[in-house]
């Protein structure tokens, strides 16, 4: 008996291997050279890959192929019989000859005249509007989305390592890409289904989350909302498709003939339908673009199936791979809807072909649509802050009905095998670890300590300054936090603290309650905007270097109370009370004014108490968390805020009564395959009399990193305004320069641009008051600066160049300057 069970499970372990077939190896032509962006595939059938760049490829189906068929432009296609079901590092010579079926024999880059595949395009493009979901007045459809996290190149290695010391078992997991042939070892997977309605008319979408589900992190919404940031949706009709932040050209783009080469290889029916074969892969290195082929309908032009592969030598920071494919099916026999979308990521720290890393792969189907069913404005309205915490805890037998494909043998041993994993103290560790260096705070039972990277700084006035503090933390969706700090400067030996609290009084409008109070030292003439922010810093009085004198510091007490409500999503209004006092840090600067109420006729110190109101909105923002306080999923978006401030003098005994007006822009512009553009505009007015500490400072930068919104060439406290504008504009290329020059191609640099800005006045009456000794400079002749800065420096390093564009001649002016950042971006 336990013979025949034996031969039963050889049987069938040999039946599943031949009902699979497998190969990998390299092209190349009679001189031995790789050739890269072939197009192989197993004959009679729709499955195949594109080479990469080094001519290498990998290919498997589940069902049983005997032949495999390169081709490449140029060269006379070959059949090459595969005699077993898995044959690996195979090695295919093609030579120079007769062309593939009906396409004309070219060399090098392929010609855009009397090219079949290039007049298809075109009816491609004629026809984009009127193909998919786009052809009709609404939709609605469930959807099903499935995203799984894999590490990589799995060797013995790698296993016997000490980072895995304990936790061998999660290796029973492993299993082999389908797409690069590579082992790996599924550690993340998170599912979801939902509702999608869209009105074409009125350019609105909604998606409803029915049930979300994820292995080990089940209440950690950061991490389902950095996955579905990293994974946008996509259409491949459009011009410009954003992954990683990044506009990369499509295969199907009107500007697709200036950056691709295609050649028309096949034609065949698929699903009944007549469907003509183009190939595609990129003119230049270096650029974000696809390698891969398309199939597609010969009388609606629609698509029917497309791959695209990003190739090794695209700008991109820790990608090494990108591959996506799409599915589409025919309804009503001229309707092609997507049916299937797959896109898989390998995320590493470089190129090389055997470096270890992450794979990051997102599936999602389609199905059930429905059209022109009509639904009121008032269902695509967004809600501020709703929870359905049933979504993430549906039963896995309603996973089970639900789900519109089974999974894998292997992905249900991910759900175990993280379940096991959590029990595991070295796992735990490391767990902890990653959240201390992504929050920098450090969790201990429900309070949090740090945040961690502020405990150093210094500044003249404090000299090196330790800061240390915390915060309530019971879950990323509590209804209310307490936080705190302490700063000790064994400069002044003086203790500093801050202490602030907020509750959200109601959840579906988010209407919070803020109060605190804050006693520090602050470089107030580093930004324009003011802020009521009670645990909020400056950057200039923080740091722990700074280029020249630092010295003019104030010294502060804050007390602030606000409430502050979402009404609409993304639209934020605050009203609030504040009372400060505002004296110099030290003997060695000066806020003085004149004042009748003093008996010296002058005052050194401010005491004012000020009402505001503001308005914040920001569209496409997306954020994290349904508590009193949220994280911003880190995506460019528009911003747009208003600030009113009434000083009230009496209050508190109040010295001043004035109002202020602000504005700030911040405006991110995708220009397609040229890059990004940053505008900022700010504009503020304050009407009536105020001292220097009340007055608009144009910010300066004295660090030696560039800060935002601040102006590179300019000392603290250089200009002074009471009414100004500023415009600054910043364009990220994103190499598209320096990605066509040799020698500097292979470093994928990244190149900026940029312009800024200022102009603004002081009124007669407040030079009068003041008595700080220090003149009020105002750039009344507007003052502007410009830089060109070189990015992605070994992936982290930016540096910039900055000239001073007029006021050279002023003492102490930077006409020059060279400021620098570190980043981890894509």
């Amino acid at each position: 008996m336990k013979i025949k069970s034996l031969l039963f499970l050889f049987l069938l372990f040999s039946a599943s291997m031949i009902a699979q077939t497998k190969v990998s190896g390299i092209v190349v032509d009679e001189n031995n050279d790789p050739i890269p962006f072939a197009n192989v595939y197993f004959k009679n059938s729709t499955e195949g890959v594109i080479t990469n760049e080094n001519g290498r490829f990998y290919l498997e189906s589940q069902k049983s192929y005997g032949v495999l068929v390169v081709s490449f432009i140029g060269y006379t296609a070959q059949d090459v019989k595969l005699e077993k079901a898995v044959t690996y590092n195979m090695k295919v010579t093609l030579t120079e000859g007769e062309t593939l079926r009906e396409v004309v024999l070219v060399s090098g880059k392929l010609s855009k005249k009397n090219n079949p595949a290039i007049d298809i395009l075109r009816k491609i493009w004629e026809r984009k509007r009127k193909n998919g979901l786009r052809q009709f007045n609404q939709y609605q459809y469930d959807k099903y989305e499935k995203v799984e996290f894999d590490l990589n190149t799995i060797d013995s290695a790698t296993m016997k390592s000490r980072v895995f010391r304990g936790m061998e078992f999660v290796f029973e997991q492993m299993d082999t890409s389908a797409i690069t042939g590579k082992t790996y070892l599924p550690i993340f997977i998170n599912e979801s289904l939902s509702e999608v309605y869209g009105d074409n008319v009125s350019n609105r979408e909604k998606e409803i989350l029915k049930a979300n589900k994820n292995s080990g992190f089940s209440n950690n919404q950061q991490i389902i909302a950095f996955v579905k940031d990293l994974y946008a949706d996509y259409d491949i009709y459009d011009n410009y498709l954003k992954f990683f932040d990044k506009d990369f050209v499509s295969p199907l783009s009107r500007t697709g003939i200036d950056v691709y080469n295609y050649a028309l290889t096949d034609s065949m029916y698929i699903d009944n339908k007549w469907c003509y074969n183009i190939v595609y892969y990129p003119r230049r290195k270096g650029e974000l673009t696809f390698k891969g082929d398309f199939w597609v309908n010969d009388t609606t032009f629609a698509i029917k199936n497309i791959n695209m592969a990003v190739t090794k030598s695209a700008n991109i920071n820790w990608v090494k791979e990108i591959y996506i494919e799409q599915d589409f099916e025919v309804v009503s026999d001229s309707v092609f809807l997507l049916k299937r979308d797959h896109m898989m990521s390998d995320f590493a720290f470089n190129k090389k072909e055997e470096s270890q890393g992450v794979y990051g792969k997102r599936t999602t189907l389609f199905k059930n649509h429905q059209f022109n069913i009509e639904k009121p404005k008032e269902f695509y309205k967004e809600e501020v802050n709703f929870i359905d915490n049933e979504v993430y805890s549906r039963s896995d037998e309603y996973w089970h009905e639900n789900r519109f494909e089974n999974l894998s043998k292997d992905e249900l041993g991910v759900y175990k095998m993280l379940d096991t994993l959590k029990t595991v103290k070295k796992f735990k560790q490391m767990y902890d670890l990653v959240a201390i260096l992504g929050s920098g705070y450090i969790q201990k039972g429900n309070f949090d300590i740090g945040p961690i990277f502020s405990t150093f700084g210094y500044n003249e006035v404090e000299g090196f300054r330790l800061r240390a503090g915390g915060r309530t933390y019971f879950g990323q969706n509590d209804p209310w936090r307490l936080q705190f700090y302490t700063a000790y400067g064994f400069e002044d030996n003086q203790f500093k603290y801050g202490v602030s609290g907020k509750v959200l009084l109601n959840k579906r409008n988010r209407l919070i309650l803020e109060g605190g109070n804050r006693r520090d030292i602050e470089q107030i003439g580093a930004s324009l905007t003011t802020t009521n922010n009670v645990l909020g810093r400056s950057f200039a009085s923080n740091g722990l270097f700074m280029a020249g004198a630092n010295d003019n510091l104030t010294s502060i007490n804050l007390s602030m109370v606000s409430f502050n409500i979402e009404p609409i999503k993304n639209l934020t209004f605050e009203t609030g009370f504040s009372y400060r006092t505002l004296k110099p840090a030290w003997d060695k600067f000066s806020l003085a004014y004149f004042s009748p109420d003093s008996p010296t006729g002058i005052k050194s110190e401010v005491a004012q108490s000020e009402i505001n109101f503001s308005v914040d909105y920001t569209p496409r923002r997306k954020t994290v968390g349904y508590g009193v306080e949220r994280s911003i999923v880190d995506s460019p978006f528009t911003r747009i805020f208003v600030n009113y401030s009434q000083g009230l003098k009496g209050v508190f005994d109040s010295d001043f009564d004035y109002q202020k007006i602000q504005l700030y822009i911040k405006q991110p512009i995708l220009v397609g395959g040229f890059g990004r553009l940053n505008v900022i505009t700010e504009a503020g007015k304050t009407f009536g009399e105020v001292p220097l500490g009340l007055m608009s400072v144009v910010p300066g930068n004295q660090s030696y990193f560039l800060i935002e919104n601040t102006f590179n060439n300019l000392n603290f406290y250089e200009f002074v305004t009471d009414e100004y504008a500023t415009l600054q504009l910043e364009h990220h290329f994103l190499g598209r320069i320096l990605s066509r020059i040799p020698g500097l191609r292979d470093l994928n640099l990244r190149e900026i641009v940029g312009v800024k800005a200022v102009v603004g006045t002081v009124s007669d009456a407040n030079r009068a008051l003041n008595a700080s000794g220090l003149n009020y400079l105002s750039p009344d002749k507007p003052y502007w600066e410009y830089s060109a800065g070189i990015g992605n420096i070994f992936k982290v390093f930016r540096i910039d160049c900055s000239w001073r564009g007029n006021y050279r001649h002023l003492p102490d002016a930077n006409n020059f300057t060279i400021k620098g950042s570190f980043g981890f971006y894509f």
